[in-house]
């Protein structure tokens, strides 16, 4: 009978190198998570210390895109204080303070 001879298994990887991989792919999922919520945050402290211009009729306005509008709440219809939030044509976060009818007002009634 002809000998049998030991074939070379394929090759396997090494254990080690799996949990190596793991934990590289772990930390690098860590860190595309941890630069996400940095850019929100960034976005949001950036919206917040941003200085208001106090609109006045006339006022130029270079709005590119709304990022959001407040205003004061009030329990009844009147005037009230508004911040509108936006990106000016340059993509710097403005900010600008006006005065509105409150939302809840119904059409001036």
């Amino acid at each position: 009978m002809g000998s049998i001879e030991a074939q070379p298994l394929a090759s396997q990887p090494n254990p080690l190198s799996i949990e190596e991989t793991r934990m590289k792919r772990t930390a690098l999922y860590a860190a595309c998570l941890f630069a996400a919520l940095n850019i929100c945050t960034l976005s949001a402290r950036a919206e917040s210390t941003v200085q208001a211009q106090t609109y006045s009729y006339g006022t130029p306005l270079d709005i590119q895109k709304v990022l959001s509008m407040t205003e004061d709440a009030e329990p009844s219809c009147g005037v009230v204080n508004a911040r509108m939030t936006y990106l000016d044509s340059q993509g710097r976060t403005q900010a600008l303070d006006y005065r509105k009818f409150a939302n809840n007002c119904n059409d001036g009634n």
